[in-house]
């Protein structure tokens, strides 16, 4: 009875410790939060990665340590296009930023929509590359300080091929790939690409640049015989970047700070975007009593529950995306839902079940999918079965393919003298064993089963798209494709971001066009209370995982500019399969 009565004083004193902290931390951000004044200025760093939406990191989001996201920075440029207070946007921008082709285009939308408000948006980057200056393009005016690095260089896409290291460990890879244009198989079975693949790298590459060329020609206004010259110089100082045009002006940061001082006042008069964050869409009008669910599928498809894993990042499982589907379906409120996909693929059942539940939810009510940096393999496989999807022309989708098998282990085995002792009970009970390869016959057993499944996608696609079998097939074999290209060839319907997605779903849910209708981003965040009282195991183990994900990402990173100095080149993952 005593030792009850001490594990009951125990957890009760606990739990004291835990709301008071709570409590001390709530009080303390309520103390620094401060009101925002008129001629304010919106300052939004875009340095380090960009994810779409907030992490499932529970604790970690909710007190305030979680990521800056795509959607926090469109949110808050929504909301500075209107709001009074805010005089112009400061965008900073550097080369060590994460953020994918799409992501900048949305921004670079989003950028232009407060432009046409009458309102000033600045660039200003200490770290420049070709894709700052394709962000910048759609500023007003761009700056950096005198010691910036600037360099503008073409495109390039390095496959890395493990075949070899593979083997000289021990291990033989026995995979069943469809078919030639699926280029991660290739990192595994091949010591070089394939002639379709690397094809498919080309007019992936060209298609982009195009888009570069374009934005960059218009909003800095050269020619594209001079953007080709910028890359032909490759390195520049920022005197000669500025006599380039590539910059309006050098200068340090507390002399463009200068200019966001009021009249009559002695600082600058600046806003960060986490501090503007905690505004309110609904006090600035943008909202209405209906509204349309904006659900966000990210990372890494696999399992049941959305989750952090420590070396592969955010994962997307099937039950969080198909509960949150159906809790907008049950909403009265809500008039049609946009699926936010931003996911390279993986397991291709979770990417299944939760393209069903897309199609069963499209029949109650519309649903939009809207593509982020890449929708391909899995993430196209959950998409195509809406009721109409929209991507960016940089977006990568497609990837109709698939890769399936297993990695026989038996020579890395007897390399560290690791033996197993088999006992079988019925016919191919060692079929998908990794301690010994595939015979002929059950490799062309597990072949025809794959190529079945597949089959059975391809002609669902053209069901689902309203094509023919031989439209999809050339469209498939793990082909990829730009947004603008996939819009060309049936794949999607539309091209445009969140903002245009929304639009859309409007439309479709027969919205007039003077009816406000405010935004549901799904899934919710907790507040600090309930993370902590109410988050459970799973969500305290997600913000643990989010941070031991992200720290381990810093140091690569530090580690790498280190090595090759801060001047080195991030490698976009372009496309992913």
């Amino acid at each position: 009875m005593q030792s009850f009565a001490r594990s009951l004083l125990a957890s009760f004193l606990g739990f004291l410790l835990v709301l008071t902290l709570v409590l001390g931390i709530a009080a303390w951000r309520l103390d620094t939060q401060t009101g925002i004044e008129k001629h304010t200025w919106l300052h939004l760093d875009l340095y380090g990665s960009l994810p779409e939406y907030d992490p499932p990191a529970g604790l970690t989001g909710a007190l305030g340590g979680g990521a800056q996201t795509l959607q926090s920075v469109l949110t808050n440029l929504e909301m500075a296009a209107v709001d009074d207070r805010i005089e112009g946007v400061v965008l900073q921008l550097s080369a060590s930023q994460g953020a994918g082709n799409a992501k900048l285009e949305e921004i670079r939308n989003a950028v232009q929509r407060v432009r046409a408000t009458g309102k000033p948006v600045i660039a200003y980057a200490d770290n420049i590359d070709l894709k700052v200056i394709y962000t910048a393009a759609a500023c007003d005016s761009f700056f950096c300080p005198p010691p910036a690095y600037v360099q503008c260089m073409g495109l390039d896409r390095a496959h890395p091929h493990v075949k070899e290291a593979l083997a000289k460990l021990g291990i033989n890879p026995q995979l069943s790939a469809l078919k030639e244009y699926k280029s991660a198989a290739q990192i595994i079975t091949r010591t070089d690409l394939t002639p379709e693949a690397r094809a498919n790298a080309e007019w992936i590459l060209n298609d982009i640049m195009a888009t570069y060329g374009e934005a960059i020609s218009k909003g800095r206004g050269v020619e594209a015989e001079r953007l080709y010259a910028w890359m032909e110089k490759a390195l520049f100082t920022t005197d000669e970047a500025q006599q380039a045009g590539i910059v309006d002006r050098v200068l340090y940061w507390d002399e463009l700070e200068a200019r966001f001082i009021p009249e009559g006042e002695d600082h600058p008069r600046i806003v960060s975007g986490q501090r503007y964050a905690e505004e309110d869409p609904a006090d600035l009008d943008l909202g209405g009593d209906k509204k349309v669910a904006v659900i966000h599928a990210q990372g890494n498809i696999g399992g049941r529950e959305n989750t952090v894993n420590p070396l592969l990042g955010v994962m997307m499982g099937h039950e969080t995306i198909n509960r949150e589907l159906e809790r907008a379906l049950r909403d009265d409120d809500v008039v049609a839902i946009v699926l936010r996909v931003d996911s390279g693929g993986g397991d291709s059942l979770t990417s299944d079940l939760m393209g069903h539940k897309v199609e069963l939810a499209s029949r109650q009510k519309p649903v939009v999918v809207s593509m982020v940096d890449v929708a391909a393999s899995g993430g196209y496989m959950m998409s195509y079965r809406a009721s109409y999807i929209l991507a960016d022309p940089m977006t990568i989708t497609g990837s109709i393919g698939s890769i399936s098998g297993k990695f026989d282990m038996s020579g890395f085995n007897k390399k560290v003298g690791l033996g197993h002792s088999h006992v079988s009970v019925g016919p191919n009970a060692r079929l998908m064993s990794d301690n010994e390869p595939f015979t002929a016959e059950e490799f062309a057993l597990f072949e025809a089963n794959h190529m079945a499944d597949f089959q059975k996608w391809i002609d669902d696609v053209a069901r689902a798209r309203k094509m023919t079998v031989a439209e999809v097939e050339n469209l498939a074999m793990g082909r990829v494709f730009t947004g603008r290209q996939a819009v060309e060839n049936g794949l999607i319907d539309e091209l445009g971001g969140l903002h245009e997605a929304v639009a859309a779903a409007r439309r479709l849910a027969d919205i007039e066009s003077d009816e406000e209708t405010g935004l549901w981003h799904l899934p919710e965040q907790q507040g600090l209370v309930q993370a902590v009282l109410g988050g459970g195991e799973e969500e305290l183990s997600a913000a643990g995982r989010w941070m031991l994900y992200t720290n381990i990402q810093q140091d690569l990173d530090m580690v790498r500019q280190s090595l090759v100095g801060a001047n080195w080149q991030t490698i976009d993952p372009i496309f992913t399969d």
